[in-house]
């Protein structure tokens, strides 16, 4: 699938996180991580559903949460 420019462009800001946070410890309690779940639902569905469920799952993530596996749809 082409990618459009704005799903490129969300892409890149994705990919510029992780490389500004490498060195920092992983907070997500999730697999995979916040920012590659972003990534592959970005890359996977495109901007507007992949934003959603990135959002959808940054929400999700919280003291209260047990995380664990959870793979894109």
């Amino acid at each position: 699938m082409q990618q459009s420019p704005t799903s490129r462009i969300l892409i890149w800001l994705i990919r510029a996180y992780q490389s500004v946070t490498v060195n920092l410890p992983p907070v997500c309690r999730f697999r995979p991580s916040c920012s590659e779940y972003a990534l592959e639902a970005v890359t996977r569905y495109g901007c507007v559903k992949g934003l959603w469920l990135a959002v959808r799952r940054i929400a999700r993530c919280h003291p209260f949460s047990s995380g664990g596996y959870d793979p894109v749809p």
